[in-house]
């Protein structure tokens, strides 16, 4: 990923993470940390800046620096993905969820303080207004919702071709996919090529995940959406 870029507005929605091209370009000979021109090993860290839903790359000095909990101008994004098969979401719920499409992510915004939902789209990655009610039934249910970080962690969902995977995955994957949707769409479905290349994504997403272990509650955990 190259230096910070600045947040675009997308059709159908809010302002959206900037840089999403960043995730399927060609790489640089070079990468280097945005916040201090440090080199960077193809493995990094990034921070995210909430208030301007904006990515940035950093080193390993950087990132402990500069990534602070909340109320701090930078989070750092973690590494943690899990695989939820035991979460709990009937296909009425879903439909209840707003998303046109069958691939979204939900994660919660300090600077909102809200739920947002997003998905992928040809035109980057799109916002659907979430209904209060909705969200809190699947709250209820699935009580694990509050481990997820804010701004940094997201509940991930793939509905494709009768798939039914959830996990608790890192901001920037999720952006990662976004970047491969944008970068990939060809014609009116999306080309043959572009759903491999999603499958490909998840296949991979799966052999880097692991079950949770009964984690406990995270100190700034997402809460329902009614709640601030």
């Amino acid at each position: 990923m190259s230096s910070s870029e600045s947040v675009n507005e997308v059709p159908g929605g809010r302002n959206a993470i900037a840089a999403l091209r960043r995730f399927n370009r060609p790489r640089a000979p070079e990468e280097r940390c945005d916040l201090c021109a440090a080199a960077l090993s193809p493995e990094h860290q990034h921070l995210i800046e909430p208030a301007k839903r904006q990515i940035v790359c950093a080193c390993d000095a950087c990132a402990i620096l500069f990534g602070g909990g909340e109320g701090m101008r930078y989070r750092r994004v973690p590494r943690r993905i899990e695989h939820w098969s035991d979460f709990q979401m009937t296909d009425l719920q879903w439909q209840g969820l707003g998303v046109p499409i069958a691939l979204a992510f939900f994660y919660y915004s300090s600077p909102a303080k809200e739920v947002i939902t997003m998905y992928p789209s040809p035109a980057g990655a799109t916002e659907a207004l979430l209904p209060n009610e909705a969200w809190e039934a699947l709250f209820e249910t699935n009580p694990r919702l509050r481990e997820l970080e804010h701004d940094v962690e997201a509940l991930l969902v793939n509905r494709i071709n009768g798939a039914r995977d959830v996990y608790r995955a890192p901001i920037d994957e999720c952006f990662k996919l976004v970047g491969l949707v944008r970068s990939n769409w060809r014609g009116l479905s999306g080309g043959v090529e572009l759903w491999q290349k999603i499958g490909s994504f998840f296949d991979d997403l799966k052999r880097r995940s692991e079950q949770p272990k009964g984690a406990e509650l995270t100190p700034h955990a997402v809460q329902p959406r009614t709640i601030t």
